[in-house]
Order: C-alpha cells, then structure tokens, then sequence
C-alpha cells in the first residue's frame, strides 16, 4: 500500500476520512516533540505544545493552501506556538540540569545526539553534556536558537525554514552562520569557565 501524502491526508481529515489526522499525529509527533524539548526545554511544556500544535492544525485545516506543503506549514504552527511559550516565561527556558534529551524517555527522536558539527566530540555525548548544549542554545537570541533547532537539529531545507519563518533564504543561510558561530563562542567560554557574555 502506497503511503499518502501529508497534504493528502490532511484534505482526507477534511473529508471526514476516519484516522486520516491520526495518521499525521503519528508522523509527526515525535519529531515536534524532539524540537520542543530544544526549544523550550521542558518535556511537559514539549508534551503539551504538541498537543496545542495539532489542535491548532486541526482547527485551521479548512484554511490550508492545498498548493502549498504540509510540513513547513506545521513548523510554521509549531514555531508559534514555541516562540509563545517563551515569551509567556519571560524568553527564559524551563530548564533544569535533569531536564535532558535521554533515551531512556520520550518518543524516539528524542534521543537523537547533537552532531559534533555544532555542539561537542559524539564520544562526549552525555546526559549531562545533552543539558549543557540545551543550556548553551537557551542563551542565544530567539531567532537564531529557531534558526539552529529548525537547521541544524530538525534538519529542514533553507526553503521550508524561510518559508516557516517568513524571511528569505538569504537571512537564513547568514542567520544559521550567525548562530553555529555565536553557539561556538559561547560554548568556548562556558568551557573555559567564563562568566556568560551579557
């Protein structure tokens, strides 16, 4: 059986199709879950900004562009949604040193390890080295924590980043270079025990 599209599941879920937005539950969840926990930093707020996420998509399906695709429309929903959590915190991430990615908990993309490329040596990655490059991407400036987390962690094409976040490919690509550099940086202070840059 051939596998549906996401945009046809979705006209699916609006033709009343049973299990049709199950289904887009099902291969997505994990992966929002995945960027949430980055993002925000807590797994319960991670849970239930999920949970907020599909009812909005659920709620807006009738508004969706058939012509466009799904998925940069989802993290456009999800970015959101994020971006309001935090502000409603004060910009500060829920997180605390026992508030890692594991892989002992969660759904399974939560797991994954950060690449070397921008956080430490794969052989250093350590629950305790997880929540210190949580730590590291929460002091970054809101624009370039979602640049980093949708770039380089969810791994999405310059198109559907400058798509999700309403700039063109160009600040992307400056504005992930900015926050691989300015997470280098700090990084290396918080190696060499400096205090955080204000």
């Amino acid at each position: 059986m051939q596998t549906r599209r996401d945009e046809q599941l979705l006209a699916d879920h609006l033709a009343g199709v049973a299990g049709a937005f199950d289904q887009l539950v099902a291969r997505y969840a994990d992966e929002l879950y995945s960027f949430f926990v980055r993002f925000v930093g807590h797994r319960t707020a991670a849970e239930d900004l999920v949970q907020d996420t599909f009812l909005q998509v659920h709620l807006a399906a009738g508004s969706f562009d058939p012509g466009r695709a799904f998925k940069p429309w989802l993290y456009t929903i999800a970015a959101n949604k994020g971006r309001d959590y935090m502000r409603s915190r004060g910009r500060r991430p829920a997180q605390s040193l026992d508030t890692v990615i594991g892989e002992a908990e969660g759904p399974a993309h939560a797991s994954q390890v950060e690449s070397s490329e921008v956080a430490a040596p794969e052989h250093m990655a350590t629950e305790e080295l997880r929540a210190q490059v949580r730590a590291v991407i929460g002091r970054l400036p809101e624009n370039l924590q979602l640049i980093l987390l949708l770039g380089h962690y969810q791994r999405l094409p310059y198109a559907e980043i400058a798509e999700i976040l309403g700039i063109p490919i160009g600040t992307v690509k400056s504005r992930l270079h900015a926050a691989v550099t300015q997470f280098a940086r700090l990084w290396q202070e918080a190696a060499n025990g400096r205090p955080p840059a204000a």
